[in-house]
C-alpha cells in the first residue's frame, strides 16, 4: 500500500477508523507545522503511534511512571536507554523518521528492556499503550497536512495490538476535558509559574502540595505530571483556580513543543469539511457521531491474550458526566497569562555545579538554570574545580569535556573516586556532534551528555531525567 496526498481540515479520526478496516499491514504518516506523526497499524489494530517531538523525552516520563510499580527499571537503566538508542542530533532523528519501514528507536528501546529482562512483556504493553494515547491524542488536534501511507517491514515482534475505536474514544473524551480549562490553558506543554508576591485570597482556593510548588520552575504541565505521577488533566484542575486568580502564570510552550497543535480552539472537535486529494476510499466522507462516555477509564483495549494485563495504578481522564467545567471569572488580566519574566518561588531546590573554561557556556547555563531557580555554581578553572566540587556537594555536575590543563574524562574519574558523588549524576558538556565516545563515557561514569550549542529546553530535559 502506498498512496500519498494532501488533507484539508480532514478530521483524523476518520482517516484512522478507515484504516481500522483495512486487512494490510500500513504505516499512516502526517506531516504538519514541521512535526511529523507515525502511526503503525497491523490488521486494522494499533501496534504503535509516536510523533517526531522529543519521543525519548515522551519515552522517558511514561518510563519514570512504570518505575513506581517496577523496581528493575531505575533512573541508571533510563539512562541507559536513552545513551543507547536516542540519536546524537536533531538531524540524526529526522533522517530515522523519514524512513517510515523502519520502527522508531524509542520502540527499539523498548524491545530492548524486554529483552533484558528489565520489563516484561504485558508492562511493556502498558507503555505502548500509555505512548499511544497521548501520541493519538495530539495526531487528532491536527486541522491540515500532508500524509503517505506505507507499509513498514516487520522487523520487530509486535508487543500489543491495540483496539483503534478504543483509543479513540479515550483520546476524544480527554480532548473534551481540556476543553473545560481553555482558554487560561491550551496546551499540556506550557510552563506554570507561581507569583511571589501575589495578592489574592486564598481560602477559596485548594492547597497546593509541597513538591508541586518546588517543580514549578520551567517544567512542563506534563513534565511535573510525570514527576509527580499524577495525570496531567488532575494536575491542570488542581491549578486552575490559582490561574483563574492570577496567581500563576502560564509561559507558552518551549520549542519544539510549540509546534505542537494546542487545544484552544473547541472547533478542534467538531465538525469539519474534509477535502481529501488521495486515493483512499470515498467513505472518508465526515460525518456527524456521537460520542459515547467511557464508563470504566480503562477499557480492555488489548486483542488477544494482552487483554488481561494487570493495570498500573494510573489518574485517568475524568468522564465527562464526572467532569464539573470551572467558573470563568471576569476579573482575570488575560496579559498576565502570556509573560516572559520568570517570577517563581523563592526555595532553591537542587545545586548544579557548572565545569567550563569558557566564560560564555558558564554564563549561558546560569541564565538558563537560574531563571527557573536553581542554584548554580560556576566553575571555570578544571584543575581547581575537585576541591570546589567536594564543598558545593551539588545534586549534579555539568562537565565541559575538552578543557585546557584536564580533560572531563579524567575529571570525571576523579569525582566518582570520591565516595560522596558515587550516585551524583555527571553530564559531559560537549562542542562536536559525535565526539563522545559513549563506552568511554561509560567506564568512567558518565551520566550522559549535553551537545553544544544546546537550547534552554534541552538543559532543563537533561535537569529533568537526572533529578526528579
Amino acid at each position: 500500500m502506498n498512496n500519498s496526498g494532501t488533507f484539508i481540515k480532514l478530521r483524523p479520526l476518520n482517516l484512522l477508523r478507515q484504516l481500522s478496516n483495512c486487512s494490510d499491514s500500513t504505516c499512516l504518516q502526517a506531516l504538519s507545522n514541521s512535526v511529523s506523526w507515525s502511526i503503525y497499524l497491523e490488521q486494522g489494530k494499533i501496534t504503535y503511534a509516536t510523533h517526531s517531538v522529543e519521543p525519548f523525552d515522551r519515552l522517558e516520563r511514561h518510563l519514570r511512571r512504570l518505575s513506581y510499580q517496577i523496581p528493575l527499571l531505575t533512573s541508571e537503566v533510563r539512562v541507559q536507554v536513552r545513551l543507547m538508542f536516542e540519536p546524537d542530533s536533531h538531524s540524526q532523528l529526522i533522517e530515522h523518521d523519514s524512513n517510515s519501514r523502519s520502527h522508531p528507536l524509542e520502540y527499539q528501546a523498548i524491545s530492548w528492556l524486554v529483552s533484558q529482562q528489565h520489563i516484561h512483556s504485558t508492562q511493556a504493553a502498558v507503555l505502548i499503550q500509555e505512548l499511544v494515547k497521548e501520541v493519538i491524542e495530539s495526531f487528532l488536534l491536527l486541522k491540515e497536512g500532508i500524509y503517505e501511507l506505507t507499509e513498514p517491514l516487520d522487523i520487530i515482534p509486535k508487543t500489543c495490538r491495540l483496539d483503534v475505536e478504543q483509543i479513540l474514544e479515550y483520546c476524544q473524551v480527554r480532548l473534551q476535558n481540556w476543553q473545560t480549562l481553555v482558554p487560561q490553558i491550551s496546551s499540556q506543554y506550557q510552563r506554570p509559574y507561581l507569583l511571589i508576591n501575589s495578592k489574592f485570597d486564598e481560602k477559596d482556593l485548594p492547597n497546593l502540595q509541597p513538591d508541586l510548588t518546588n517543580w514549578m520552575k520551567g517544567f512542563s504541565l506534563c513534565h511535573l505530571a510525570a514527576i509527580l505521577n499524577q495525570d496531567e488533566i488532575q494536575l491542570a484542575r488542581s491549578l486552575y483556580p490559582y490561574i483563574l486568580k492570577g496567581a500563576i502564570i502560564l509561559h507558552e510552550p518551549d520549542p519544539p513543543y510549540d509546534k505542537l497543535p494546542k487545544i484552544f480552539e473547541e472547533r478542534s472537535l467538531r465538525r469539519a469539511t474534509p477535502t481529501l486529494l488521495s486515493k483512499l476510499s470515498p467513505e472518508l466522507v465526515d460525518t456527524k457521531e456521537k460520542l459515547s462516555t467511557i464508563v470504566n477509564p480503562y477499557p480492555d483495549i488489548f486483542e488477544g491474550n494482552i487483554a488481561s494485563v494487570q493495570r498500573l495504578p494510573h489518574i485517568s481522564a475524568p468522564s465527562k458526566e464526572n467532569f464539573q467545567e470551572p467558573t470563568i471569572l471576569n476579573n482575570i488580566n488575560s496579559a498576565s497569562q502570556r509573560v516572559t519574566a520568570a517570577t517563581v518561588t523563592t526555595q532553591k531546590v537542587h545545586k548544579i555545579v557548572s565545569v567550563d573554561d569558557s566564560p560564555t557556556i558558564l554564563k549561558e547555563i546560569s541564565y538558563f538554570l537560574e531563571n527557573e531557580n536553581f542554584s548554580v555554581v560556576t566553575i571555570n578553572d578544571p584543575v581547581k574545580a575537585v576541591l570546589s566540587i567536594i564543598r558545593h556537594k551539588p545534586d549534579l555536575i555539568l562537565l565541559d569535556l575538552n578543557m585546557l590543563g584536564i580533560d572531563g574524562y579524567e575529571l570525571c574519574r576523579i569525582i566518582r573516586n570520591n565516595s560522596i558523588f558515587k550516585k551524583t549524576p555527571i553530564i559531559f558538556v560537549t562542542g562536536s556532534k559525535g565526539i563522545v565516545d559513549k563506552v568511554k563515557a561509560k567506564l568512567v561514569g558518565a551520566s550522559g551528555y549535553l551537545t553544544k550549542p544546546f537550547t534552554r529546553t534541552e538543559l532543563l530535559k537533561i535537569v529533568f531525567m537526572h533529578l526528579t
